[in-house]
């Protein structure tokens, strides 16, 4: 998927503490999160998507777009 619209981060590894833009980084989203303790959910921000090695960020459908 890739980051469609402006989101700023501040726990980018390289970037701690400081407003870091997304936009446009791609990235795979790695769990889709619908349950918690077996009962569904609806979370705002149901993708966890993998950009780094150690970096993760949680978005919401208005914020990615598929690519392929």
């Amino acid at each position: 998927v890739r980051v469609k619209s402006p989101l700023t981060v501040y726990h980018h590894p390289e970037h701690k503490g400081e407003g870091f833009n997304m936009e446009g980084w791609e990235g795979e989203i790695v769990a889709i999160h619908t349950t918690w303790k077996d009962r569904p959910i609806s979370p705002n921000y149901p993708y966890e998507v993998r950009f780094m090695p150690k970096f993760v960020v949680h978005v919401g459908d208005h914020e990615v777009e598929v690519i392929a």
